[in-house]
């Protein structure tokens, strides 16, 4: 809209901001470029975008808390959708366990090491076993919800400590 035909009190829309683009030189009938400058992000934007770019940074680092959320995802679908799923995924509530006895026979640990695998053996009987129910009964029935969280944290925390000292 030129200059001549455009009202003087015109106010513009929120964030739009008018750009005097000189008369061009050359060949006649072409169009200007028209470079679109945009508003200042809000706050909450800038917000949003912080907490964005922190969880990409620390994304290894979180692994455990993305695995324990897509498992109370997954188990609130197996309940709605398949309920009878927890009667297949309870006998490999016992998988951990037979995995720690195996190693044991065919590479015995002492000290740390052994402690590592008890708590490893305990955390994922106790993880596969609240599958098994969160797949039947709903993940945040009873105790389950709290179950959730603590094995959470702990698989959370342990992760953490591991990395640290690797």
């Amino acid at each position: 809209m030129s200059s001549r035909t455009r009202p003087r009190n015109m106010k513009s829309a929120a964030g739009v901001h008018t750009l005097r683009i000189p008369r061009q030189r050359g060949r006649r009938g072409v169009q200007p470029f028209v470079v679109v400058v945009p508003e200042r992000p809000s706050l909450a934007r800038e917000a949003l975008g912080f907490l964005g770019r922190a969880l990409w940074k620390g994304r290894r680092g979180l692994a455990p808390t993305g695995l324990a959320v897509l498992a109370l995802f997954v188990t609130g679908l197996l309940h709605v959708l398949v309920w009878w799923s927890a009667l297949v995924l309870g006998p490999l509530a016992a998988g951990p366990a037979l995995w720690f006895w195996s190693l044991q026979r065919r590479h015995p640990a002492r000290s740390t090491a052994l402690a590592w695998r008890i708590f490893a053996t305990v955390l994922a009987t106790v993880a596969c076993g609240w599958v098994a129910l969160a797949a039947g009964f709903g993940p945040l029935a009873g105790p389950l919800g709290l179950m959730w969280a603590l094995t959470w944290i702990t698989a959370q925390t342990a992760w953490l400590v591991v990395r640290r000292t690797h």
